[in-house]
């Protein structure tokens, strides 16, 4: 086991940012089998195998600490879910938790993959894209301009479809660029360097607005990196009264942006929306970004300012504190909102039904194909369940699918009817009767 010197751990585990892997694997798996599977990334500075203080018997994690950010992210893309070692599990690659993050970053994490940069306030979008397309294929590219003027302001994101690609760009390209990762909103970036005190932009010609300088408005704009339809945008915003148009922008070719733009008849529905929808999961595992964009309402005077705020005030307030401030003022055509459920389907699923015990004989199996990854457990027991008798759930590591385990076949037969083929919170489901066990004596029963 190589050990970086003490001076080194605090310093330079994190110099540059996102060198650092964290490595599941197998216990039997050692320093040089990783050094073997991972060289062939970039230089590895230093490798570090997690053991048992009493066994010195290693616990299964590791890191790789790469000279690179974009050595550590290409081998991220590339091991994640690979056998290093023949008859060996496949091991799962992060980057791993830095002091300026508070969590193991994955493949598919898009904080890795928009850069931020400077550039001529001549540039179009055309000139962004091909100034940094020879790094990698580009999802998309946003020049910030000023909602007044509609004039550059100098400033624009990068978005590639990989963490390699963004790190490459910020590596490689010229430095009067300035590039550097785009971290989300919530986090203390470089902005007040970088932007003059402009704020985030989001694909679009829209203007994004920021909320916390009391910009209101009932237009957002909601990202996303997942595909979804016209369909399930609407579905989903449409659970807010007072939705008056829903449209995914699409390019040339009718292909989706991964973006759309919504319209409320009221500011109370549009505020709620944003509190509500910014950051929902939907489907699992893909973050909606939801952001106020101009409405080309002039709200300069006084007296428009106060209210919109008023009203923004109130409904934050009923965001938050929940239905028992009955005193929130509602504006015109806005009703109570329930809290939005975490099931999100056009399925008309039947009341919950508690579970059947879980030592009951099991009558029916189902077999469950998810496409494009399955649900959480949580979700997939809270749908099934509610065709009654249902004994548990089982996903199978590593692989799209799962089973159900029902104490009743009429049961099972109910809930295979009614979601075969369906599509809950984003992921279609195929619902098939499972093969019987095997009744081989030699053979350890099945526990799912």
């Amino acid at each position: 086991m190589e050990e970086y010197p003490a001076k080194q751990v605090t310093e330079n585990l994190d110099d540059p940012p996102n060198s650092r892997l964290f490595v599941v694997t197998s216990r039997s798996i050692n320093e040089e089998e990783l050094r073997e599977g991972f060289s062939v990334f970039g230089d590895i500075q230093g490798i570090w195998v997690v053991k048992d203080k009493q066994t010195k018997e290693s616990k299964g994690i590791c890191y790789v600490k790469f000279a690179k950010s974009s050595q550590a992210c290409l081998a991220m893309e590339e091991m994640h879910g690979k056998v290093l070692v023949e008859g060996t599990k496949p091991v799962k690659v992060f980057i791993a938790q830095s002091r300026s993050s508070t969590r193991h970053r994955d493949v598919e994490d898009e904080e890795l993959t928009r850069i931020f940069v400077m550039i001529p306030k001549t540039f179009s979008e055309e000139d962004l894209k091909n100034t940094f397309k020879e790094y990698g294929d580009i999802e998309y590219c946003v020049i910030i301009k000023n909602k007044f003027t509609g004039e550059s302001k100098g400033l624009g994101y990068v978005r590639y479809y990989k963490p390699s690609q963004a790190a490459l760009a910020i590596e490689n390209c010229d430095k009067t660029y300035r590039a550097i990762l785009a971290e989300p909103r919530t986090k203390a970036a470089v902005t007040e360097d970088y932007t003059g005190g402009a704020t985030r932009a989001d694909p679009g010609n829209y203007p994004v607005l920021d909320y916390r300088s009391g910009d209101f408005t009932r237009c957002l704009m909601m990202s996303t990196r997942a595909a979804l339809t016209q369909e399930q945008i609407f579905a989903l915003f449409d659970i807010i009264p007072g939705m008056e148009y829903c449209e995914l922008q699409r390019d040339a070719y009718g292909m989706s942006k991964g973006h759309a733009l919504i319209r409320y008849s009221n500011l109370g529905s549009a505020v709620y929306a944003k509190e509500k929808l910014n950051g929902f999961e939907y489907p699992p595992g893909n973050r909606l970004a939801v952001n106020f964009v101009d409405d080309g309402e002039d709200r300069s005077s006084p007296v428009g300012r106060m209210a919109m705020q008023f009203v923004a005030a109130q409904m934050m307030s009923a965001v938050w504190n929940g239905p028992s401030t009955s005193q929130v003022m509602k504006p015109p055509g806005f009703s109570a909102v329930s809290p939005m459920s975490r099931i999100q389907t056009d399925v008309n699923l039947p009341p919950l039904k508690k579970l059947a015990l879980p030592d009951s004989k099991a009558k029916e199996r189902l077999f469950v194909v998810f496409s494009p990854s399955p649900l959480p457990l949580d979700v997939l027991e809270d749908v099934f369940c509610r065709f009654g008798s249902l004994i548990e759930v089982h996903l199978v590591p590593g692989r799209k699918v799962g089973y159900m385990k029902y104490a009743d076949k009429q049961c099972a037969d109910e809930a295979m009817a009614a979601l075969h083929g369906r599509v809950v919170n984003g992921v279609k489901m195929k619902v098939m009767l499972a093969d019987p066990p095997r009744e081989e004596s030699h053979k350890r029963p099945r526990t799912y």
